[in-house]
């Protein structure tokens, strides 16, 4: 038995699984104590299964909060320690301007300011050799300066400790040495050993800023989590999709950043894997942002790099980088909660601005004014009032018409309901819009992918957001609205580790990089073991590779085994044959170089042993209508409501119809029927 918990900006999603059974619920999240809606949620979802605390084996956490520390800039004094020379390195970022004509180019504000970057005489070689020795009286003597400050957590980046931690080491042990009570320390070796400086130095930087807020939240949850009775482990979701420990989450919380997504993702993956999907887009929509994944061949677009807080919003550059195991997603401020407004060119604008759990859109009755989508839904007849969040939070309908009048129709001379109308065409064309450029920046088509939707208000758009993107296919997958809380259980207990160790291929040292390898494979092996330890480990290598002169580099797979000097040539061939695969062409005669080196280990994860037959068609009849509006004809139909649990597999609806249930519905617009498959997943296909 486990459970799966995901804290969202609206809403805090538990799913509950006991064999092949499961039960999910919604509860408001609560921001000044997040652990209070998860035991809330927790409590009522094993009441309504019938289970005791005491029965659950496991609790797969996912949260968001980490990701807001950063973005709102809530976490902890925190201070620096580099080499002399290099105090300014988290200002100066990159040499280029990620916006080249704009003369009041705003950069992000670095997580630590100056007055708290401090640095030591010390120097080391890009191969790890000592250039110059370390200071240890320069560091002593920064802890006086350190305790005046008030610090409560310190960063230590010094160039080149990717290739020899020891002078970042030594700067900790001192520090621990001098009494320093109750700050804790990130080493950049450790977070980010990787090449790049201000990548790394500003990973760290970002975990050590969060240590403190994370570990407190975390201690507190599995605290109380105890008192309640769950005294089984608590597993932390990572945003390269696997599973980590309690401890080592705590220890590196960067690696959270993006820990609630990453389950909708897996769940999209496993869906596609079991239906036989190829090519799939995940369309991830809650109360507070949508996120928009690229899946293929059944795995997520997966990256090393990702950008917090920036400051602008699409582009590239302008936010604070990260170096961790990420899967690749576009996430925008288009939810539930998204606030509706109209600027001064009259122009009608949603998000990202977001209503949240507090106060929430108008029609929750808990103090909000603004209009929401939430609120333009409800108006539309896509959500039923009294059955709203599984019917504990009734909605009002007359409050979400006034709402969108008030800022919306008197601005625009439009009434409630065309205000709704616009309010959902442009919080649509903005999704449909943010998933043509991702895929268009990596090379992809959309039409011929299924749109596989999942959330508590994804049901409700995807289908106009498969006409806007020209899909012809949509996924529903069982327990839709909390569909990120239910991707957690799907995860594996998984670790990456990745080290930077420059080589040319012409000079490929195969004793060294076999060293390394088994040094990472170790590491990896040890803290997935210590989450599964009787699980079989599934271990994969990568490598990063580029031509001489290029300035970014690819992943290419290696063979599980020692390497050896001749296998320069193999590493050659590999790399070519995965570039003429991105690029179109090999470049020949042009020499090869490695970057870096990641071995990632993951538990096995048993999928469904038997897959369930194929059912025979029938076409359910219902006794329920609801007035929804059409956006072509301009006025409200009654459609029929077919409620999901009623709807064996087989069944076969005709459009436009609503299904309804527990924590979202689906709305079948007239382009598209619905049928439900042999595993419950709703498929729409456009007629």
């Amino acid at each position: 038995m486990r459970v799966g918990v995901d804290i969202g900006g609206t809403f805090t999603d538990i799913a509950v699984q006991i064999g092949s059974r499961s039960v999910t619920t919604k509860v408001l999240t609560t921001p000044r104590a997040p652990e209070q809606a998860v035991l809330q949620g927790i409590a009522l979802a094993l009441a309504e299964a019938g289970v005791t605390p005491a029965e659950v084996d496991l609790v797969i956490h996912g949260t968001t909060l980490a990701t807001n520390a950063l973005i709102e800039r809530k976490g902890a004094r925190t201070a620096f320690i580099g080499t002399e020379g290099h105090r300014d390195t988290l200002e100066l970022g990159y040499e280029d301007r990620f916006s080249e004509y704009d003369v009041f180019i705003e950069k992000p504000t670095p997580l630590i300011p100056r007055d708290l970057r401090f640095t030591v005489p010390e120097r080391m070689s890009a191969r790890g050799e000592v250039l110059r020795p370390l200071d240890e009286a320069a560091v002593a003597a920064l802890v006086p300066e350190l305790q005046q400050q008030n610090v409560a957590s310190l960063a230590i980046g010094l160039l080149h400790a990717y290739a020899n931690p020891d002078h970042e080491r030594r700067v900790r042990d001192i520090i621990l040495a001098k009494h320093l009570p109750g700050v804790s320390i990130s080493l950049s070796s450790e977070v980010c050993a990787e090449v790049r400086e201000y990548d790394r130095f500003s990973t760290t930087a970002c975990n050590a800023y969060v240590q403190p807020l994370m570990a407190g939240y975390l201690e507190r949850l599995s605290l109380q989590l105890k008192e309640t009775g769950l005294a089984c482990p608590l597993y932390l979701m990572l945003s390269g999709g696997g599973l980590a420990t309690l401890e080592t989450a705590m220890r590196f919380p960067i690696r959270l950043v993006e820990s609630g997504p990453a389950g909708g993702a897996i769940l999209a993956a496993g869906i596609a894997r079991e239906s036989g999907l190829s090519r799939v887009l995940s369309f991830d929509m809650g109360g507070t942002t949508a996120k928009i994944c690229l899946i293929d061949d059944f795995r997520p677009q997966a990256s090393r790099s990702f950008e917090i807080g920036r400051i602008y919003r699409f582009l590239k550059g302008s936010g604070l980088p990260v170096r961790i195991p990420v899967i690749e997603m576009v996430e925008i401020g288009a939810g539930g909660g998204s606030i509706a407004s109209v600027d001064q060119l009259k122009r009608l604008k949603v998000g990202p601005e977001s209503a949240g759990a507090e106060p929430g859109p108008a029609s929750y009755g808990r103090g909000g004014a603004a209009p929401t989508v939430t609120d333009a839904d409800l108006v539309l007849g896509r959500i039923d009032s009294k059955r709203f969040a599984g019917g504990s939070l009734p909605l009002d309908t007359a409050a979400a018409q006034a709402a969108l009048e008030r800022d919306v129709g008197e601005r625009l001379g439009l009434s409630a309901i065309h205000s709704a109308y616009g309010v959902s065409e442009m919080v649509d064309e903005n999704m449909a819009n943010a998933a043509r450029v991702h895929a268009i920046e990596r090379g992809k088509a959309l039409g011929d992918r299924t749109l596989i939707a999942f959330g508590g208000a994804a049901p409700l758009h995807a289908a106009r957001l498969a006409e806007k993107l020209g899909m012809n296919r949509i996924v529903i997958p069982t327990s839709a609205g909390v569909g990120s809380a239910v991707g957690f259980l799907r995860a594996p207990v998984a670790y990456e580790v990745v080290r930077s160790r420059f080589f040319r291929l012409s000079a490929f040292d195969a004793a060294t990089v076999n060293a390394m390898l088994r040094e990472m494979a170790a590491e990896a092996r040890q803290i997935v073991a210590t989450g599964a330890p009787n699980a079989t480990i599934e271990e994969h290598r990568h490598v990063e590779m580029r031509y001489i002169g290029q300035g970014h580099e690819i992943a290419v797979d290696l063979p599980l085994r020692d390497l050896t000097d001749g296998d320069a040539a193999l590493l050659r061939e590999l790399f070519e044959t995965r570039y003429a695969g991105i690029f179109g062409r090999a470049v020949p005669g042009v020499e090869v170089e490695i970057l870096a080196w990641s071995i990632s280990m993951s538990a096995s994860v048993g999928g469904r042993t038997i897959d369930p037959p194929v059912p025979p068609e029938s076409r359910p009849t219902s006794t329920q209508q609801r007035r929804l509006f059409d956006g072509l004809m301009g006025e409200y139909k009654d459609v029929p409501v077919h409620w999901r649990e009623d709807l064996a597999p087989g069944s076969r609806i005709e459009g436009p119809a609503i299904v309804a249930e527990a924590q979202t519905a689906t709305v079948v617009s007239a382009a598209f029927d619905a049928r439900i498959d042999r595993f419950g997943h709703i498929v729409l296909e456009r007629k």
